[in-house]
C-alpha cells in the first residue's frame, strides 16, 4: 500500500483526493450533465449493438460477435471511472481509498489494453475474411473466436498487472491530491516521494509490448487486406469489399492515434490540464462516438435495427 512519508516516520494514506475539474459550480453542473449523458448514451448504444447481434441470426457471424465483445467491454471501461467522476461532481466528495484508487488504475488501463488486444483480432478475423474466404469458415470457428478474446482479456490484464504491482508498492510524501479526475499512471506516480525511474521504465516496457503486439498484427493484416483489393477489378466489387473493415479501421486509428498521443508524449509537452482534456476524449468522447461508427457505416447493422425497433434509418448504396 502506498505510504504518506511525515517527517521521519510515514503513517498510512487512508485515501487520495481527485482534484478533478476546478470550476464554478455552474460550470460543474453542466460538466455534471454532460458526463451523465455521455454515460446513459454509451450504455444505450453498447446494449442496443448486443441486443440486435442477438436478435437477428444473419448477424451470428464472427465479425459482429467480436462487435458485442467490444460493445461489453467499452461499457466495463466507462463503468470504472465515470461512476466516480459522476458522484465527485455531484457531492463535491472527490476521496478516494487508496486500494480503490489502486484498483480504478489497474481496471482502466488492463481494459484499455484489452481493447488494443480485441482490435486486433477483429482485423485478423477481417484478413482471414477478404484473403483467404475459401478457409474463413473452418479457421473462425466458434471456439476460435473465444479463444481470441479471452486471450486478449488474458493479454491485457496480464500486460498490467507488474506496473501497477510497483505503483502499488511506492512510497508516498506531501499532499495526497491526485491532479486528476481518475487514478492515472502519471499523477498517482508523481505523489511518490521515491525514485520512480524503474517504475516508468517498466510502465514504457508494458506499454511498448502491448503497442507492437496488437499493432503490429493490425498493419499486417491492412497490408494483405489491401492488396486482395486492389486486385479486385471492379469499383463496385473493391468499394464493397472495402466498406467490411472500413468502420474497423477507423476506429482503430481513432484509438490507437489518442492513446499513443497521451502516452508517448515527451514530457517537456506534457501538461495536467491537457492531459485531462485527453483523457476525457479517449475514456468518454470515443466509446460514444464508436457505436456509431460501427452502426451507421453498417447496412446489415442498420436494416437489422430498422426491423427491431422499427427506426428510420438510411441504407448506405
Amino acid at each position: 500500500m502506498m505510504m504518506l512519508a511525515n517527517k521521519s516516520t510515514e503513517r498510512a494514506v487512508p485515501h487520495f483526493i481527485l482534484l478533478g475539474f476546478q470550476s464554478s459550480p455552474a460550470n460543474r453542473s453542466c460538466l455534471l450533465l454532460f458526463f451523465v449523458v455521455a454515460y446513459i448514451i454509451i450504455i444505450l448504444q453498447n446494449v442496443a449493438v448486443i441486443v440486435v447481434v442477438h436478435w437477428d441470426s444473419k448477424l451470428h457471424t464472427p465479425m459482429y460477435f467480436f462487435l458485442t465483445k467490444l460493445a461489453c467491454l467499452e461499457t466495463l471501461y466507462v463503468s470504472v471511472t465515470v461512476p466516480k467522476i459522476l458522484a465527485c461532481l455531484a457531492t463535491s466528495n472527490n476521496a478516494i481509498s487508496v486500494g480503490g484508487c489502486i484498483l480504478q488504475l489497474y481496471f482502466f488501463l488492463s481494459l484499455a489494453c484489452t481493447e488494443c488486444f480485441l482490435l486486433a483480432a477483429m482485423a485478423f478475423d477481417r484478413y482471414l475474411a477478404i484473403c483467404v474466404p475459401l478457409r474463413y469458415h473452418c479457421i473462425m470457428t466458434s471456439k476460435m473466436c473465444w479463444s481470441l478474446t479471452w486471450a486478449s482479456l488474458f493479454m491485457g490484464f496480464l500486460s498490467c498487472s507488474f506496473s501497477v504491482g510497483l505503483i502499488s508498492k511506492l512510497n508516498c510524501c506531501g499532499p495526497n491530491v491526485i491532479n486528476h479526475f481518475v487514478c492515472d499512471i502519471s499523477p498517482v506516480i508523481n505523489l511518490s516521494c521515491e525514485d520512480i525511474s524503474a517504475v516508468e521504465l517498466v510502465d514504457f516496457i508494458a506499454a511498448l509490448i502491448v503497442l507492437l503486439s496488437s499493432s503490429v498484427p493490425i498493419i499486417v493484416s491492412y497490408i494483405y487486406i489491401i492488396s486482395t483489393i486492389r486486385k479486385i477489378s471492379s469499383e463496385k466489387g473493391w468499394k464493397k469489399t472495402f466498406s467490411t473493415c472500413a468502420s474497423h479501421l477507423t476506429v482503430v486509428i481513432i484509438f490507437f492515434g489518442t492513446t499513443i498521443f497521451m502516452y508517448a508524449r515527451p514530457k517537456a509537452i506534457q501538461s495536467f490540464d491537457f492531459n485531462k482534456f485527453l483523457s476525457v476524449l479517449y475514456s468518454v468522447i470515443i466509446p460514444v462516438i464508436n457505436p456509431m461508427i460501427y452502426t451507421l457505416r453498417n447496412n446489415d447493422m442498420k436494416r437489422s435495427m430498422k426491423n427491431m425497433f422499427g427506426a428510420s434509418l438510411p441504407l448506405r448504396k
